[in-house]
């Protein structure tokens, strides 16, 4: 492929409708410019381990999530697991 082929499929988003037209997030930020939106698509992860996780850096600053997920990381801190924790 010809580097103009790509950057063209990339802006195209395979040719998928845009983000934004099918997410309907349950509030909107306060400050946009201080704020992000994330979505993942056809990803290789379990539901139960992205959704417990997103639950334990909710509210965190960047800074401070970061660190809490490098420790993660480590095995010198946990998620905890509380609302799928039937099999575990």
């Amino acid at each position: 492929l010809a580097q103009a082929d790509i950057q063209c499929s990339a802006t195209t988003s395979f040719n998928r409708p845009s983000s934004s037209s099918m997410v309907k997030y349950s509030r909107e930020s306060k400050n946009p410019s201080k704020a992000c939106k994330a979505q993942g698509v056809d990803l290789r992860v379990h539901y139960k381990n992205t959704y417990e996780t997103a639950q334990a850096i909710k509210g965190m600053s960047l800074k401070t999530a970061q660190q809490y997920m490098q420790d993660v990381c480590e095995k010198k801190r946990c998620i905890p697991f509380r609302k799928y924790k039937g099999t575990i």
